[in-house]
């Protein structure tokens, strides 16, 4: 094994996954550069979740090597993966996995109280995330009370709050309207970058590609050059986009 360079806070070299038989992931390597805001660009089904599950550590690679701040997560046993990803990592889905019998606080401070971390001290922190994200006052309902982009800003509270190393945001705006994913993505790519934060952001979307400070392509579990991503529909039509690694 080869450690990674030292201004990397991941990399992962020749990664090879496979799905009942079918490719997922065919020799991707990557690095992330500490503070960097680095989207995974890639039409669906083109490897993007599989590659964050490697980098995270909720899927062990069946070849290749995933390191993370020169510790090798690919030879973790998994309860060590899983402490590394309660402490040093944070998710966001593209569907808002929330307990249902938290409240809004509670689920954004769920990382938080998971550590041991004082409950006021928990909840303080989680209500300044819900405010600038403009759902304060939502902060005692449940998820069924909450609509679909109330759950999401939610869920990005939760990943911001214990001010991880390392976001892993797969797809967090595909279920928005166009509307709604502008302002969530400000406050997360805003947030990352005033408090050092590192975001791998998986996506379709030639738009929300654009935000980051560079884009790596995948196209059938392969690092390609360039791919083609839907652009947001204007007046005249629809429009494609093609981003280059």
């Amino acid at each position: 094994m080869v450690a990674p360079p030292d201004n990397d806070v991941i990399w992962a070299r020749s990664l090879h996954h496979s799905h009942n038989g079918s490719p997922g992931l065919a020799g991707v390597s990557v690095s992330v550069r500490d503070a960097e805001i680095l989207a995974v660009a890639g039409p669906r089904g083109s490897g993007k979740t599989t590659l964050l599950h490697c980098l995270s550590g909720r899927l062990v690679p069946e070849q290749g090597e995933v390191w993370f701040n020169s510790l090798p997560v690919h030879t973790m046993a998994a309860r060590v993966r899983e402490r590394l990803r309660r402490e040093r990592f944070g998710w966001i889905a593209a569907d808002p996995q929330l307990v249902p019998e938290l409240t809004a606080w509670e689920n954004a401070a769920l990382p938080l109280l998971l550590r041991g971390v004082a409950h006021r001290t928990a909840k303080k922190a989680a209500t300044e995330w819900l405010e600038r994200l403009d759902i304060a006052a939502l902060a005692r309902k449940r998820p069924h009370a909450l609509l679909q982009v109330e759950r999401q800003r939610v869920s990005v509270a939760r990943a911001l709050c214990a001010r991880p190393t390392v976001i892993f945001a797969d797809e967090p705006t595909a279920t928005l309207h166009r509307a709604e994913l502008s302002q969530l993505l400000r406050t997360l790519t805003a947030a990352a970058r005033s408090h050092d934060i590192t975001v791998v952001l998986a996506t379709h979307d030639a738009e929300v590609a654009a935000l980051a400070d560079r884009t790596v392509s995948l196209l059938d579990g392969r690092r390609v050059s360039s791919v083609a991503l839907p652009a947001e529909p204007d007046a005249e039509g629809s429009a494609a986009c093609s981003l280059s690694v």
